[in-house]
């Protein structure tokens, strides 16, 4: 009994692969040549994807892009705490000025009153000079005094010190051979100061070595100067 071939048989199946068929032998059957060894010459199968290259191709750049980007990061990092550096250095710089200022505003506002109360100083010295500074005016006008020296209140000009026209204002000029330069023998009026800032000079006399004279030696146990007799003396 033969088997008949049902076509019905073969619809349920799907298209059948195709068969390749790969000669792999030596000798070529057409021209009877000895074909290349070696899998270099055999063409790649066409199922297999070309390999791909690991290197860089030409002209392609071999640094990583994430190093660039931390290269950016840092720089940019940098240049901001540049700009903050430079920030807190002009604060500093502002606020030693702005300190500064206020220092000085405070300061001038002290030595303004301190100077309208220098003719009232004046006064207690006068009252001082002549004996009119007792009781309780007297404790008064020390604490006046002591309170305005605490502040920072200074006084200057006194009998014996070297003349300073900075600070001294000369009234009044003598000549003698017992001083070596200009120096204050006469107090008028004492000047003050107040800090750095002087309120007030002094109203002084002058006195200026006089050149070509030399000091008398004054007689002693009753003896005549050395130099000249009786009649010179009265002449």
């Amino acid at each position: 009994m033969t088997h008949s071939y049902d076509e019905s048989e073969n619809q349920g199946r799907g298209p059948e692969e195709p068969v390749v068929v790969r000669d792999r032998r030596r000798v070529d059957p057409q021209t009877g040549q000895v074909r290349p060894p070696g899998p270099a010459h055999a063409a790649p199968e066409p199922d297999e994807a070309p390999v791909e290259h690991a290197g860089p191709s030409l002209g392609e750049s071999i640094m990583d892009d994430s190093v660039t980007v931390v290269s950016d990061v840092e720089k940019e990092l940098s240049e901001r705490t540049a700009d903050l550096q430079r920030l807190q250095a002009e604060y500093a710089n502002y606020r030693k000025r702005v300190e500064r200022d206020r220092e000085a505003v405070v300061i001038g506002a002290k030595a303004t009153v301190v100077n309208d109360l220098l003719p009232l100083l004046d006064d207690l010295e006068r009252a001082d000079q002549h004996g009119d500074l007792t009781g309780a005016f007297k404790a008064v006008g020390d604490k006046l005094i002591s309170g305005l020296q605490r502040a920072g209140l200074e006084s200057f000009g006194t009998e014996g010190e070297a003349f300073d026209p900075s600070v001294h204002e000369a009234v009044q000029h003598n000549t003698s051979p017992d001083v070596a330069g200009p120096t204050v023998t006469v107090v008028m009026r004492r000047g003050y100061r107040f800090g750095d800032r002087v309120l007030r000079a002094a109203l002084v006399g002058v006195t200026d070595h006089e050149p070509g004279a030399a000091p008398v030696d004054p007689p002693v146990g009753g003896e005549l100067p050395l130099g000249g007799g009786l009649d010179e003396q009265q002449q």
